[in-house]
């Protein structure tokens, strides 16, 4: 039986035609293309490799951007297509979602015009793949604590540092690498930078061993004395600004892609629990297993409606950030409870690849933990609720 989606509260009649078109497509797409691979690709580690230019075939990439080949879509059909992804795996939402908010808006909002002809076209298209240096060891959630550091010679900057946790790492053609700089002015800050693969001192190595988003690439990145031209630089960004407006438009795309995942996991839940007999009857019937349901029902229809608000928020240019942090928040707590509770509805199936619950259990701890933990997220809703930073 295909997917059909949960719409308790008839959220279809708020999209516009066109968003249905997208949702529809993209729908189609993962039933037909992505959950036959799934499986294999989060059984082996690995990445499909065509994945790319399939998105970029269907205008995924960038698809909230204009121009150079880019959709242009507005933000509650670029959610969507993030949802749909997510149903299938986040390790395949977060390539779409670090390849057109961490890399294609930072070079569309803040690059030169060389930067942006060279790079966004291919990147549309899924020809070239970009990944996001931001993270480091020991700097996760302080980004301001940021070791890497880049100094200017004459005409280069040559950079020094190590970045971890990063999607497509190992197979980006191109890193935005976000670092110090100290330009000799007396006022050192952070500066944004495309760091070409195949750059003397640049390389990278590959996380192995990931209980989470096995079939994604993370990586690090290691700089040592690597020295970069001058037009390597984002000209139009100076300051933590830079990275962190590129944190906000992951964020929304992320508070859409739990969605999916939940969705993915009632809908499995539901069927199984509809067909699995014990004592003469479906354990759909019993008063605790409709519980669980019920909560799934509840809390997908809540987050679905909060993405659907902060949509049009950004959609009208009134969003902030904080509202951007609580969306996030709220729907991968929502998408992670219930992959628990799928899980454990499943029984012991439920730990087998047979079936997908176990697989976005696994995914949902990384998407909980990234892009801003949840305690991150927590502390700045506080501060923007009581005016006080907890931070420190």
């Amino acid at each position: 039986m295909p997917f059909s989606g949960l719409d308790y509260f008839a959220l279809d009649d708020l999209l516009t035609d066109d968003e249905r078109l997208v949702r529809d497509t993209f729908r189609r797409f993962v039933d037909d293309e992505l959950m036959p691979i799934i499986g294999k690709h989060f059984r082996a580690g690995t990445f499909p490799m065509e994945l790319p230019k399939k998105l970029g075939a269907l205008g995924a990439l960038g698809a909230s951007l204009e121009g150079y080949g880019c959709a242009g879509m507005g933000p509650i059909a670029y959610g969507l297509i993030n949802q749909e992804l997510e149903r299938c795996d986040s390790g395949f939402r977060s390539f779409g979602s670090v390849q057109s908010s961490l890399v294609m808006y930072p070079i569309h909002a803040f690059g030169s015009d060389a930067q942006k002809e060279r790079w966004l076209g291919r990147m549309a298209k899924g020809e070239a793949i970009g990944c996001f240096g931001l993270t480091e060891p020991d700097f996760g959630s302080n980004p301001s604590g940021m070791r890497c550091a880049a100094v200017k010679k004459g005409d280069r900057y040559v950079l020094n540092g190590e970045k971890r946790w990063i999607t497509s790492g190992g197979i980006a053609d191109v890193a935005v690498v976000w670092a110090r700089t100290d330009d000799g002015d007396g006022a050192p800050a952070v500066r944004g930078f495309l760091v070409e693969r195949g750059t003397p001192g640049y390389s990278t190595r590959d996380i192995e061993g990931k209980f989470s988003l096995r079939a994604s690439v993370t990586s690090e990145l290691i700089f040592e004395d690597c020295a970069v031209p001058l037009d390597a630089v984002l000209p139009g960004v100076k300051g933590l600004r830079g990275p962190l407006s590129c944190l906000n438009q992951a964020r929304y795309g992320i508070s859409w892609g739990a969605i999916g995942a939940a969705m993915a996991c009632y809908d499995e839940a539901l069927r199984y629990t509809q067909s699995r007999v014990q004592f003469k009857k479906p354990i759909a019937g019993y008063q605790l297993v409709q519980a669980k349901l019920v909560d799934m029902v509840e809390g997908i229809t809540k987050a679905q409606l909060v993405a659907w608000r902060l949509g049009k928020l950004k959609e009208s240019g009134k969003v902030r950030p904080q509202q951007i942090s609580l969306a996030k928040r709220n729907n991968v707590r929502m998408a992670r409870d219930i992959a628990r509770d799928a899980r454990d509805l499943l029984g012991a199936n439920g730990v087998t690849d047979e079936y997908q619950a176990g697989r976005h259990m696994c995914n949902l701890e990384s998407v909980f933990t990234y892009e801003g933990t949840d305690h991150i997220h927590t502390l700045i809703i506080g501060e923007d609720v009581t005016g006080i930073a907890a931070f420190e």
